[in-house]
């Protein structure tokens, strides 16, 4: 047989056919012209492929005509064909060795592509789409072919390409790639593990690029190596791999296939474990709640190891809870559960306790019986100290979430009882710092609510542990002393005079605390705003408190201070608020001292050194917008201290003679008094001054305005004490009533004043108002306006009526100035008197 080159005919997709070995004429079809796959022979004893020559047939009885050979056109008394076997043999060995110099071929031109110099792209794309040709489809063929490329050793010149700076090389070849390991596991293996370490990374990142067909080209390839167990793990060793899967699991954008692809994929890899835990820290935590709550004791150990390790946002803690916290708890129940299942299960419910929602999902599980039980018990099969650091973590955790109430899952019996609270007090006392902490965050949660604080208070008095707690103020540890104080701010309310007897000996720490300035921010420390505060709830009245306060420095330190965050020198946080109000009520204290004995004189010279009558003065008008309510109401009660002692603190001038005649024109034209002298205060008589004096009527009744502004407040308590502030201008103590109303008026504070009283919203300050209100009628033009108006007088018979004693003989007094009631003479009263005796 003649041979001759029929590689052209469709079985190559490499134009270069040079290297290939020709085809015989016998290799050929008659009809097709083709290479034949399977030749079979006719009576006549001439070849042909099976199929043309049955398509031949049919074709000649279609046309009523007898079976003929097509090449000698003789009928045939058959139509039955015979295998060629020989002939089929011969030209499987020929094609086969075709293939393999193709193959070959192919490969040395993806080797070439890989050579940086070698730009081209045409020659890798023949390569590929040859290989792509001859491996696709399902049949045995296909995977054959599939087994020959690997043994030839292409995938990983394949591979290679996928580096290529040819955006189509690479589409070409992620799309190879996925032919070649559809179906077949040992080219999966080679491609995962013996390609190069690289290769899975690489697919990998195809995943974060923006060209949208690279991406799912490699979901797809990465979806099909995923079958295979051992590349599982190699996926999941690349990092960042699970977080891609998960975010295009999780995409809106690309392309639905390409999601459900990279979903599967995930599917896949939750085989392993390690992946499990990869996927939870990404986001997709149901696998690992699927294995908590299925697996065998031994997984279900990893898994609550793994989620004790996780930062969970506050819904996914909800999620687990839900799901898994009755597992949990019923773990740490049982006395069978072995300690490394008991430490994997606390630290899991020490990170999902937090939030408020799954503390009480695990509340109403039963979590806080066996919680307190470990964390109390002692003896043989206690928990070691370390577990009880994360028991009591939890529980802290549990009372900060605000879930905990004497009602919720017995928390009264379990934990506020008497004997538990004994217990915790003395492990605060006798165990190490990390401990320490946590159960005094414990009493620091129950301190802060007003269902449990009584409880607490009762505990710490019975067991005598006031001196022990007080005690954790110097603490080495910064945490410690924290938690201490903000304890100790909690209680003070409640235990005031015994904490400060107790702080005696530990003021110059705690005033250490509130000096400290090395935050970072530059702000004010959590824990400087918790010392303040403790400081500034201890009794006011303390006077051998509030000396030891001034030796030690307190009230000019927190002036200070008060006065840098004002100016903005003191950056602003979070602590601004507490410290502020707690400092207020420490300066306060200085107040309450200008009238006490032979002291006062020495308070009186502190409050005016550190300017304490300015400073309050602006503290109205900056937390006016600000919600400080405390801060309004200890300033307003501090200026009215401070008001009070204006009148033995102003420098009254003597009276200078006045010329014999004037005094006659004086009495002449009814004249009481002289004329005040030039520069004294018009409503103190002598030489005043916010700062020296305290008068709250100088320095352009700025003090009256913002007190006056204070009368419109929502908080009562704050409009009674800025009501006292301004009734000191009026009140007895004064040179002239009159002249402090005109002050008061000047500031557009009458107004307010009576409608405080027309309102009426509680006894004591409709008491303070009524007062105030009579002081200003005082004044006769004013009662004459005032008159006018039907409120006034209906508010005032409404104290009249029903008033205590005080209030009622002030009402009377008031209705009088504007004539409700008649002004009978002295005569009258005293007739009525002796009438009555």
């Amino acid at each position: 047989m003649a041979a001759h080159d029929y590689s052209g005919g469709g079985d190559s997709e490499l134009e270069d056919s040079s290297y290939q070995e020709p085809a015989f004429e016998a290799f050929m079809c008659p009809l097709t012209k083709q290479v034949m796959h399977d030749p079979v022979t006719i009576e006549t004893g001439h070849t042909f492929e099976r199929e043309a020559i049955l398509k031949w047939f049919r074709e000649c009885r279609d046309s009523g005509r007898t079976p003929t050979c097509p090449l000698t056109q003789a009928e045939l008394c058959t139509a039955d064909v015979s295998p060629s076997i020989a002939l089929r043999n011969a030209i499987d060995e020929w094609r086969a060795r075709n293939q393999d110099k193709e193959l070959d071929k192919a490969k040395q031109q993806l080797q070439l592509q890989s050579q940086p110099q070698d730009n081209d792209d045409a020659l890798p794309l023949r390569a590929l789409g040859y290989i792509s040709h001859m491996c696709h489809g399902h049949g045995h063929g296909s995977a054959a072919n599939k087994n020959l490329v690997r043994r030839q050793g292409i995938i990983p010149a394949v591979a290679a390409t996928l580096k290529s700076s040819s955006r189509r090389v690479r589409l070409k070849a992620l799309d190879l790639l996925r032919v070649l390991v559809e179906d077949n596991d040992d080219n999966k293996e080679e491609l995962g593990q013996q390609c190069g370490g690289d290769t899975i990374r690489t697919i990998i990142k195809f995943l974060s690029n923006d060209h949208v067909q690279e991406r799912e080209l490699a979901v797809s390839l990465l979806h099909e190596l995923s079958k295979l167990d051992p590349i599982c793990q190699r996926i999941g060793a690349v990092y960042g791999a699970i977080l891609l899967l998960v975010g295009m699991g999780s995409s809106k954008s690309d392309n639905p296939a390409a999601v459900e692809k990279a979903e599967s994929t995930l599917r896949n890899l939750e085989r392993y474990d390690t992946n499990v835990k990869q996927m939870a820290e990404n986001g997709r935590l149901q696998p690992l709640l699927t294995k908590l709550i299925h697996g065998t004791p031994q997984v279900q150990l990893a898994m609550a190891e793994y989620l004790g390790e996780l930062a969970l946002a506050n819904d996914v803690k909800v999620v687990v809870a839900e799901q898994a916290g009755a597992l949990l708890v019923s773990i740490i129940k049982s006395t069978a559960s072995s300690l490394p299942a008991r430490e994997a299960t606390l630290k899991a419910l020490r990170e999902i306790s937090s939030n408020e929602s799954s503390a009480r999902i695990l509340l109403h599980a039963g979590i806080l019986p066996p919680l307190v039980k470990d964390l109390l018990s002692v003896g043989a099969g206690h928990l070691p100290m370390r577990l009880k650091e994360v028991s009591a973590a939890i529980l802290a955790n549990l009372v900060a979430s605000g879930s905990l109430d004497a009602e919720t899952a017995g928390v009264g019996e379990t934990l506020l009882s008497e004997d538990v609270l004994h217990s915790l007090l003395h492990l605060i006392s006798n165990t190490g710092p990390a401990i320490e902490c946590k159960l005094l965050s414990v009493l620091v949660g129950l301190t802060g609510s007003p269902a449990t604080v009584a409880d607490v208070v009762s505990a710490i008095r019975s067991s005598g542990a006031t001196i022990s707690l007080v005690q954790f103020v110097e603490a080495a540890h910064r945490e410690i002393r924290l938690e201490s104080l903000k304890l100790l701010r909690n209680v003070s309310p409640h235990m005031g005079a015994e904490l400060a007897d107790a702080l005696g000996g530990h003021l110059g720490s705690l005033l250490r605390a509130v000096y400290d300035d090395r935050s970072r921010s530059g702000g004010v420390t959590e824990e400087q705003a918790a010392a303040a505060g403790l400081l500034g709830d201890l009794p006011e009245r303390d006077w051998d408190l509030t000396r030891q306060l001034q030796e030690l420095g307190a009230f000019r330190a927190l002036a200070s201070k008060l006065v840098e965050l004002r100016r903005g020198t003191i950056r602003g946080n979070r602590h601004v608020v507490p410290f502020t109000e707690g400092a207020v009520k420490v300066l306060y204290r200085v107040t309450c001292a200008l009238g006490e004995g032979g002291g006062a004189y020495e308070y009186v010279e502190v409050a005016r050194e550190l300017g304490l009558a300015p400073l309050f003065v602006d503290l109205l008008q900056q937390q006016m917008s600000s919600g400080l309510d405390a801060v309004l109401l200890y300033s307003a009660m501090a200026l009215e201290n401070m008001s009070l002692q204006s009148g033995r603190l102003t420098a009254v001038p003597a009276p200078a003679p006045a010329p014999r005649g004037l005094l006659l024109m004086c009495a002449c034209l009814g004249g009481g008094k002289p004329p005040p002298a030039l520069g004294t205060c018009r409503v103190h008589g002598g030489f005043c001054s916010l700062r020296e004096s305290f008068c709250l009527a100088e320095d352009g009744c700025k003090a009256v305005e913002r007190l006056v502004a204070c009368l419109e407040h929502a908080d009562a308590r704050v409009v009674e004490a800025a009501l006292a502030a301004l009734s000191t201008l009026v009140g007895d103590g004064v040179a002239s009533v009159a002249e402090g109303v005109l002050v008061v008026g000047e500031a557009e504070g009458l107004r307010p004043v009576v409608e405080v009283l027309v309102e009426n919203r509680t006894e004591a300050l409709q008491r303070r108002a009524v007062w105030a209100v009579e002081r200003i009628l005082r004044v006769e033009d004013i009662a004459e306006e005032v008159a006018a108006d039907q409120t006034v007088a209906s508010a005032l018979v409404e104290a009249y009526r029903n008033g205590d004693a005080r209030t009622r003989q002030t009402a009377e007094r008031a209705l009088r100035h504007l004539d409700r009631i008649p002004n009978f003479s002295s005569a009258f009263h005293h007739a009525k008197a002796s009438r009555g005796a």
